[in-house]
Parts: C-alpha cells; sequence; structure tokens
C-alpha cells in the first residue's frame, strides 16, 4: 500500500467486531505476554550477534557479562521499566542510585552491566553488512532480520477490530543514519518515520513500515 498522506486515515472493514486475541497466541501470564512478543529467534539473534561484537574486541567493557536468554530479558525488562518510570532523559546514575533510585533496576543488574549491553547490543553480524545492504540497496540491512521478525509477529497476536488508523510516526533520533527525516512539523524535528496501521479502539500497533527514503535516491 503506497500511503503519502500526512493525515491519519481510518478505514472500515465491513464485517464489526470487536478486537480480540488470536486463540494461539493467547497468554495468560505477565511473563507469558512478553515472550510472545519476543520470539526465541528474535532473542538468539540478539544474543549471538551481541557476544559476536564482545568477541571481536580486544577487551570486553566495563562490566560485561556474556549474554543470554536470562541476561537479555532483563536488559529489556530494565528498558521497558525505565518507560514505565517517565525516565526519559534521567541520567543512568540517578536511576541506580542507592538512595533516590528505583530499587528494582539495582536488583536485576549493575550499572556498568547495563551500559556493557547499550554499548554493544547488536542485531547483524557487520562483517557481512555491506553486501547485504548491496543485495536490493536495503538501507535496513543493519536490523533487517529482527525487524521483519518483529513486524511480522504482530500481526499474529491480535485481531484488530472494524476500525484501523494509519498514520506516521516519527521516532527521535538525532545520530548518523541514511534515512533519517526532518520534519519541522513534529515535535521532535529529527527521527526516523515509521508508518503505523493501529486498531482504533486499543490503539495495538498492528503493523509497521519504515519509510527508508525516496527509493530513486
Amino acid at each position: 500500500m503506497m500511503m503519502t498522506t500526512t493525515t491519519a486515515m481510518i478505514f472500515t472493514s465491513t464485517q464489526r467486531r470487536d478486537p480480540q486475541p488470536l486463540p494461539k497466541t493467547r497468554p495468560k501470564t505477565i511473563v507469558s505476554t512478553f515472550l510472545a512478543f519476543l520470539h526465541p529467534d528474535i532473542q538468539d539473534t540478539v544474543i549471538k550477534m551481541t557476544n559476536l561484537k564482545v568477541e571481536g574486541r580486544a577487551r570486553a567493557p566495563d562490566g560485561w557479562r556474556g549474554m543470554d536468554r536470562t541476561w537479555l530479558r532483563a536488559y529489556l525488562g530494565l528498558l521497558i521499566l525505565s518507560g514505565i518510570y517517565r525516565s526519559r532523559g534521567e541520567a543512568c546514575e540517578s536511576l541506580w542510585d542507592p538512595n533516590t533510585g528505583r530499587p528494582l533496576l539495582r536488583s536485576s543488574m549493575s550499572l556498568k552491566t547495563f551500559r556493557a549491553y547499550c554499548s554493544v547490543l547488536r542485531f547483524d553480524d557487520r562483517r557481512t553488512r555491506q553486501s547485504r545492504r548491496r543485495i536490493g540497496s536495503d538501507k535496513l540491512a543493519a536490523v533487517r532480520h529482527v525487524w521483519d521478525l518483529w513486524r511480522t509477529r504482530l500481526p499474529e497476536m491480535y485481531v484488530p477490530g472494524p476500525d484501523v488508523t494509519v498514520d506516521e510516526r516519527l521516532v527521535p533520533f538525532r545520530r548518523r543514519c541514511p534515512f533519517r527525516q526532518y520534519m519541522p512539523n513534529k515535535p521532535a524535528r529529527y527521527g526516523l518515520k515509521i508508518w503505523v496501521a493501529c486498531d482504533a479502539k486499543s490503539s495495538y500497533t498492528w503493523q509497521m513500515q519504515m519509510y527508508l527514503g525516496n527509493p530513486d535516491n
């Protein structure tokens, strides 16, 4: 589907039904819900490529612990928890402070280990990235495999209601990226533009498409 307008669009199906989870992926606990989205292939790819990155270094970062599924889940859980705490822009030292910080963060992993994971987290083998970029001029080669696994997982987890909203989302990002966009009408102005199809009632993200720029460029 070609989407060029910046105005949200709502599509209504003829068959009206309330949003409901697919029976084959109906989680019963918080942990099972978390793992239902975090497919084993996604976990194993991130673990393998992150460990590979450190193995290629002369020296591991301070606080490094070899990543496995337990450490990866703990790391992602802390990122989600930081969002729940509305900690955007708050220094890590403050979050891990023994007096004013969050005890759950400190009990999950040390600040050094958290920073080590942040510095080396990888989603692909950099040694083969350039060849994968040349095949089909894929600007998303660095994260393509994990991105596609995640994107295809979303519609498997949920059946949207009759009304689906399609709109663009600018994820704030100012570092170097070949498809970073400048949108002066957005609060962040610089970032990654994603077309998102969401259930209008629950706001569940049902499908996503990364905008990689003009195909002719």
